[in-house]
């Protein structure tokens, strides 16, 4: 019978029996996040509001993933709950299929998409900030309001945009130096 190793050894390879190293050796903890690789981030910040910030994390394919900024004032309240239930609509109930992903709910840039909660029973809405098709939403957050705070993870809404509206929609919102030097003001 064999001995059981530990899982991080070196083991001899079956070709030309060579050595695999380790892959712990190559763990770099600065690496940057799968956020930082591929999404460009962009803000937008109502200007009677400014605490109310959103974020927009916009992917080379057009996929945005909207979602609160980090600073936004729910986060510092308590999110006690997430609703997309807005007005007469269920923003959960949304289908699309296909990969125009027709049947998708048209959104303008200041649609709700859905509402926030906090534990002083403060309700915020969060906003489309983009104007396109309402892909899905992220009912994990219904569950689990923290998981909001994860960037990626967090999102409420994915919408696509039209490749016509892409170029408009990123001169609308703020890129990530410009919120953070509006922020410091």
């Amino acid at each position: 019978m064999e001995k059981t190793r530990d899982y991080w050894y070196e083991e001899q390879s079956g070709i030309d029996h060579c050595k695999v190293p380790s892959i712990v050796n190559d763990f770099n903890a600065n690496y940057p996040s799968i956020v930082d690789r591929f999404y460009t981030k962009l803000y937008q910040v109502p200007s009677n509001k400014p605490d109310e910030s959103q974020q927009v994390l916009f992917h080379s394919n057009r996929i945005c993933l909207v979602g609160l900024a980090k600073d936004h004032v729910a986060f510092q309240k308590g999110i006690r709950s997430v609703s997309f239930e807005v007005g007469k609509c269920d923003r959960s109930e949304n289908k699309v299929s296909g990969r125009k992903k027709s049947g998708g709910m048209i959104l303008q840039a200041d649609s709700t998409i859905a509402l926030v909660t906090c534990q002083d029973d403060t309700v915020y809405k969060i906003r489309s900030c983009v104007q396109g098709k309402l892909v899905e939403v992220n009912e994990r957050i219904i569950a689990d309001p923290e998981l909001m705070k994860i960037e990626g993870e967090g999102y409420v809404a994915v919408v696509m945009p039209k490749i016509e509206h892409c170029t408009t929609m990123k001169a609308k919102l703020l890129s990530y130096d410009a919120y953070q030097t509006l922020k410091m003001k």
